[in-house]
C-alpha cells in the first residue's frame, strides 16, 4: 500500500531498515539453535548475549537481569503471575491502577478469581496522573506487588514512575512498571527509578513483532512463567526466537542514540497536531496530560460523534489512527482508560488516538490538520446529537 499517512505507532511501528538488515541473516546463514554446543549455535548464543546486553545498558541494567520473552504482554503476565506465586505465603495483597493495559488489568483479575489475591485499582486524575501518596496509602503489611505503567497507551500520559519506585523501596514492596509503550521513546533507568521488573515490547519501537524483554533485578523472588527447558537462565524455557532478539537489540541501540533528537522532533510535531485541531474544530478536547506525555501521543475527543466514523473517513483520506489501544479496539465498549479520566460514555466513543513516529513529517501533520475539520463537520451535519446542541444553543 502506498501513499498513505501512517499514525497508529503506539499500535505497532514497522521494523527499521537497519534492523531488517542486522536480523535477515538468522532467518538463513546463522539459523542455528542457540541451546546447541557446535559453531553454528554458539554463533546464535553469541547474538543473543550482545542482544541482552544493548537491552540492559538502555535501561541502566546488568545483562544478566534481561530475559527474553514473546513480547509485553507475556513480560507483564510473567511480572504479575511470576511474583504472586513467589510470594504467596508472604502475602496476597497488589496495587494497581485503573488505567492499565489490559494484559495487567485481566491477569490481576485472574489472580483474584482464581488465586484469592486481593488487588487494590488506584484511580487517577483528569489527566491519568496517578498520584504517589494514594499509593503509599494503599500499601499494607501484606502487599508483595506495585504495578504502576510508566506510560498510558491511550492518552499517553507518564506516570511518575521513579517518585512511586522510592516508595515501593522504601516499603520493602516489589515495584514493576509496564514501560511497552516508554521504552525507546523517553529515558528509563531502572536504577534511578527503583523499579524492580520492567516489560517492554520490540514492535512498539522498529524490532519485529512476536519478540519482548523482561528486566527483573537480581535477587527479586519470582518464579518463572513458562516451564520446558533451561533457556533463559532457566527462567523461561523454549527455543529462543533468535532473529527478534537481536532485532529488539538494535531497535533499542538505535532508539537509545536517537531519543534526545526524536523526543524533540515529535514533541513539536504532537503539539502542531494538538493545537492544529483543538483550533480549527469547536466542542473537541485533549485527554491525558498537556505536557507530561509521550512526545508521539495526541488523543482528542469529538463532541456529538462516533470515533469510529471519524477513522472512517480519515481511511478514507489515506489516514491511518485508532479509537484507542489495538487490543481492544474490535470492542463496542468505551475505553477504560478514558471513563477513569472522567469522561463520558458518548465522550470517550467520539475519541480518536494519532500516534506519531520517526516516518511522520510536518507535511503530513498538515494534511490531517486540513482534512480532520471537514470530517468533523460532516459527521456532525448527520449527527441528531450536534442538531439537539445547535438547537439548545439557540435557546
Amino acid at each position: 500500500m502506498e501513499n498513505f499517512i501512517y499514525l497508529d505507532n503506539a499500535a505497532t511501528t514497522p521494523v527499521r531498515k537497519e534492523v531488517l538488515e542486522e536480523i535477515m541473516p538468522y532467518f538463513s546463514v546463522e539459523y542455528g539453535n542457540a541451546s546447541t554446543s557446535y559453531s553454528l549455535g554458539k554463533n546464535a548464543r553469541k547474538a543473543i548475549e550482545n542482544a541482552r546486553k544493548q537491552v540492559a545498558e538502555s535501561l541502566g541494567a546488568e545483562s544478566e537481569e534481561i530475559y527474553f520473552t514473546a513480547g509485553g504482554s507475556e513480560s507483564d503476565n510473567w511480572a504479575l503471575r511470576g511474583v504472586a506465586a513467589a510470594l504467596k505465603d508472604k502475602g496476597k495483597h497488589i496495587i494497581t491502577t485503573n488505567i492499565e493495559h489490559h494484559a495487567i488489568l485481566h491477569t490481576a483479575e485472574y489472580l483474584q478469581k482464581e488465586k484469592n489475591f486481593d488487588v487494590t485499582y488506584i484511580p487517577v486524575d483528569e489527566y491519568g496522573l496517578v498520584n504517589p501518596n494514594d499509593i503509599e496509602k494503599a500499601i499494607r503489611s501484606d502487599t508483595i506487588l506495585i504495578s504502576v505503567m510508566a506510560a498510558n497507551n491511550e492518552v499517553g500520559t507518564i506516570e511518575p514512575i521513579a517518585e512511586i519506585g522510592k516508595i515501593a523501596r522504601k516499603h520493602g514492596v516489589i515495584f514493576h512498571t509496564d514501560a511497552v509503550q516508554a521504552v525507546g521513546h523517553v529515558p528509563i533507568n531502572v536504577e534511578d527509578m527503583s523499579i524492580d521488573i520492567l516489560s517492554l515490547s520490540g514492535h512498539k519501537l522498529g524490532a519485529p513483532k512476536g519478540v519482548g524483554a523482561i528486566y527483573i533485578r537480581k535477587g527479586t523472588k519470582i518464579f518463572p512463567l513458562i516451564y520446558g527447558g533451561a533457556q533463559e537462565q532457566k527462567k523461561r524455557a523454549g527455543t529462543e526466537n533468535v532473529a527478534g532478539i537481536v532485532g529488539l537489540g538494535k531497535a533499542v541501540e538505535l532508539a537509545q542514540s536517537e531519543m534526545s533528537s526524536e523526543i524533540e522532533r515529535l514533541t513539536s510535531l504532537r503539539n502542531r497536531l494538538i493545537e492544529g485541531v483543538l483550533k480549527s474544530v469547536p466542542n473537541a478536547k485533549l485527554n491525558g496530560h498537556p505536557e507530561k506525555r509521550l512526545p508521539g501521543n495526541c488523543n482528542i475527543s469529538f463532541d456529538f460523534i462516533e470515533g469510529e466514523s471519524i477513522l472512517m473517513f480519515l481511511d478514507m483520506n489515506g489516514i491511518m489512527a485508532s479509537s484507542g489501544s489495538a487490543c481492544t479496539s474490535g470492542s463496542l465498549n468505551p475505553s477504560h482508560v478514558l471513563l477513569a479520566l472522567g469522561l463520558k460514555h458518548e465522550q470517550a466513543h467520539g475519541s480518536v488516538r494519532m500516534t506519531l513516529g520517526r516516518e511522520t513529517t510536518a507535511e503530513e501533520i498538515d494534511f490531517v490538520v486540513e482534512k480532520i475539520p471537514q470530517i468533523v463537520e460532516r459527521l456532525r451535519n448527520m449527527s441528531p446529537l450536534y442538531e439537539d446542541y445547535l438547537k439548545s444553543s439557540k435557546i
